[in-house]
């Protein structure tokens, strides 16, 4: 061996196969061939039982737990019926909130509010020059 112990080998047969540098997990005989096939093991260890987590609800900052619970009970068609109710009520809202606007920009004439778009002066570097 490369560290220098002694290997004491239990037989003429095991001596030559380490001589002839047979891998002993490739020989049925074996306890290395035994282990790598898992053979013999199943009397002497039983797997570990995994315990099944239980989810837990908890509540969020905007709403309790009952709140949650009631929302996760109602079905399906009241929750879209809610859903398209408070569509319609937003989209009403936009509507009016352009009817406000609308007048108002009428009767102001020119748009107060908007300033024009004046250029910026920009600074243009010179072909060729170069900054040292």
């Amino acid at each position: 061996r490369r560290d220098g112990k002694p290997v004491y080998l239990g037989s003429s047969k095991a001596y030559s196969l380490t001589i002839q540098r047979k891998k002993p997990a490739k020989l049925v005989w074996t306890q290395a061939w035994r282990r790598l096939h898992k053979k013999g093991l199943s009397e002497t260890t039983t797997k570990k039982k995994t315990r099944k987590l239980n989810k837990v609800q908890r509540a969020v900052v905007g709403l309790s737990l009952d709140d949650i619970k009631k929302k996760a009970s109602t079905k399906p068609d009241v929750r879209s019926a809610q859903r398209t109710a408070a569509l319609k009520e937003v989209k009403a809202r936009k509507s009016a909130n352009k009817t406000k606007s609308g007048k108002q920009a009428k009767g102001n004439g020119s748009g107060a509010g908007q300033r024009s778009k004046i250029p910026k002066n920009v600074v243009r570097s010179q072909k060729g020059s170069t900054q040292r």
